[in-house]
Formats: C-alpha cells, sequence, structure tokens
C-alpha cells in the first residue's frame, strides 16, 4: 500500500510560533443555570471570550507578532500570510491583507483567507509548509483563529470559545521543530455546517463522534504512524483537536497515548474550543515546554469532515524562543469571569 505521507523537498519547520487567547471567560456552570437550570454533566470548567473591541483580526494581529518574535525575523521576509477561520469579520474582504500590513510585511506576498471549519488553520499550515518547502518563499505565516459561534441555548455555547495561534513556517535550520512530515485525510461527512446567510451553525449529533471526529484523527495519525515507522511511544506529546475534554482523551488512548503525554496540548476546559485554532493553540502550548530531541503529533479535525497529522522533532533552539513572546499559558491564566448578561452583550445576541 502506498504511503500518505507528504514531505517538501526542502526540510521546513517551524520557525516562529504565537498565540492569543482573550481575558475574558464565561464558565459552564452559568450556560448551565441560564438554560439547564442545573450544572450537571457540564463538559468544560469554562470558555474563553472576546471582547466587544476583539475580531479574528485583532486576535491574529497579537498572535502574529507573538510568532515574529520568537521567528526573530523582519516580517518583510515572510512571503505568504494566510489565516484560517470560520468567523472572518467580513464576508466579501481578506483578513489576511490587514494582519500582512499590520505586522509589517512586505507588499510582495501572498494573503488569503482558508475556511474548513476547525481545519482551516492547519489547511493553511499544510500551504505554508508546500510553499517553504518548495523554496518559493523562505517563510510562510500560517494563522488558525476563531470567535467560535453558538446558538443560544444549543450544546455548543458550553463550549465555543475564542482565540488561536500563528505558526511560521521556514529553513529547517533555524527551525524550533522540524517538521518528519504530514497527512491530509478528507471526507464529505455533513456532521457541522452553517448556510449562507444564517448566523449560528447547525450540528448533525448523530455524525459528530463515530464517523466524523474520531475516524478522521484515527486514520491521519495512523498513516503518519505507518509512513514513519513510529508508535504513540516515540512521542513525548500529542496535541488532538479538543471540542471537549472527552474527544480528544479517548482519541488519543485509542491511538495509544497515555494521558501525561496528552496533557499538556489539552486546553478546551479552561477555554473552550477555539475552533479553526484549537489544535494549533494547544501546540503552542507545548512548544512553549518542550525540550529538544522530543517529538510532537498534532492532530487537527475540521467538521465537514477532514483532519491533518503532523510529526514534528523539537531542535535546541526551542530553548532560546520559548519566552521571547507571551507564552499560551500565560494568556490563559490572565482570567476575568464574566456572567452569562455580559457574554450576551460581547457577543452581541441582545439584537435577535
Amino acid at each position: 500500500m502506498p504511503s500518505h505521507l507528504m514531505r517538501p523537498v526542502r526540510e521546513v519547520g517551524i520557525a516562529g510560533y504565537g498565540a492569543y487567547v482573550p481575558r475574558y471567560r464565561l464558565p459552564a456552570s452559568e450556560v448551565g443555570r441560564m438554560w439547564e437550570g442545573s450544572e450537571a454533566a457540564l463538559p468544560i470548567r469554562e470558555k474563553s471570550v472576546a471582547g466587544l473591541d476583539e475580531d479574528v483580526v485583532t486576535m491574529s494581529i497579537e498572535a502574529g507578532r507573538n510568532a515574529v518574535r520568537r521567528a526573530g525575523i523582519d516580517p518583510s521576509q515572510i512571503g505568504a500570510v494566510w489565516v484560517g477561520s470560520e468567523s472572518h469579520p467580513y464576508a466579501v474582504k481578506p483578513t489576511g491583507t490587514i494582519v500582512a500590513e499590520a505586522l509589517g510585511v512586505s507588499e510582495y506576498t501572498l494573503a488569503a483567507d482558508w475556511q474548513f471549519a476547525c481545519k482551516a488553520g492547519t489547511e493553511a499550515l499544510q500551504a505554508a509548509i508546500a510553499l517553504t518547502g518548495s523554496g518559493m518563499a523562505e517563510y510562510a505565516l500560517a494563522i488558525g483563529m476563531d470567535i467560535a459561534q453558538a446558538r443560544p441555548g444549543d450544546a455548543l455555547e458550553y463550549t465555543a470559545g475564542a482565540g488561536g495561534a500563528a505558526i511560521i513556517m521556514g529553513p529547517a535550520e533555524e527551525s524550533i521543530a522540524i517538521l518528519e512530515g504530514s497527512v491530509s485525510f478528507v471526507t464529505d461527512t455533513p456532521d457541522f455546517w452553517r448556510r449562507q446567510h444564517e448566523r449560528y451553525p447547525q450540528h448533525g449529533s448523530r455524525f459528530t463522534g463515530e464517523p466524523a471526529y474520531f475516524r478522521h484523527v484515527a486514520q491521519a495519525a495512523s498513516d503518519v504512524f505507518e509512513a514513519l515507522g513510529t508508535s504513540a511511544d516515540d512521542y513525548a506529546h500529542v496535541v488532538l483537536h479538543q471540542p471537549n475534554q472527552k474527544f480528544p482523551s479517548r482519541a488519543a488512548a485509542e491511538l495509544g497515548f497515555r494521558p501525561e503525554q496528552v496533557a499538556r496540548g489539552l486546553l478546551s476546559n479552561d477555554i473552550g474550543n477555539t475552533y479553526a485554532g484549537a489544535t494549533m493553540l494547544g501546540l503552542t502550548a507545548i512548544l512553549d515546554q518542550a525540550k529538544p530531541g522530543e517529538r510532537v503529533l498534532a492532530v487537527s479535525f475540521g467538521s465537514g469532515a477532514g483532519s491533518d497529522a503532523f510529526s514534528f522533532r523539537v531542535t535546541d533552539r526551542v530553548r532560546e524562543r520559548q519566552y521571547a513572546a507571551v507564552t499560551t499559558r500565560q494568556y490563559i491564566e490572565r482570567r476575568v469571569p464574566i456572567d452569562y448578561a455580559t457574554y450576551t452583550r460581547y457577543r452581541r445576541q441582545l439584537a435577535e
């Protein structure tokens, strides 16, 4: 059987990375109190909420600045700025051009937006790998960022958070973590969608688990194992897309990972599901603490449905760059709790 592993012609890796998480937090108990009248069976503890002056553009700029600081490069060297999200502020006007100009990227660059539900960020990352790996650009910036959407009273409202991450791909000799290979696995599985002009997404609950999330995550990860001759034991850390606490924990266990390998990248209990930013944000939390020589497996999932799986090997350069910018955990810990009434104002739901 042929390998489905993708490797660029030129060896590349993560030259810089950055995160951003808004400071506001809505406890899941507030959602339960409002709609269920109880706090039973809460899927997470709390979720992050964007402020009135925040959107995917402003958050992408913050994460992008952190990535540039860690990369230690002149932004004008970046040959592409790609932003993956399902909550771009404009229906017709790219987010990527605004972010590129705010970061000081040269006018001679590629700038575009990506959309594949929660896989939009890693889809942009695959493109950044291809662009730098072909030699067409020295560096490329991929961002996964969202202000997750959920209808009031829907089960998704418990977990729909805000935030994301930015990753700069560049030459392997300058990288914090070198890419060993990646796999993308995609099918048409209708588990989540939002039609044009509809404000909130819908989800087919019966498709969410087995045919969607678990099948795609397991297949992409298993293909990486087979192609590289690795297993869960060869990785110090794994981060899987985290719509809640249960799904990534179960999928990781089925792939052979131990809880301690999952712990550092599992952020959903603190900030919820940041959709396009979730897997990349978990990866930044791991890189903040990773040690040279460690391997990291990252597997995204996007409703619709598909997964991207990446195998990285951490280099000695990680130590000098981990604290060159605000860490993911620092963003998570600077929390300000809010109540449900404040949340509806911040999400502008009072106009409904």
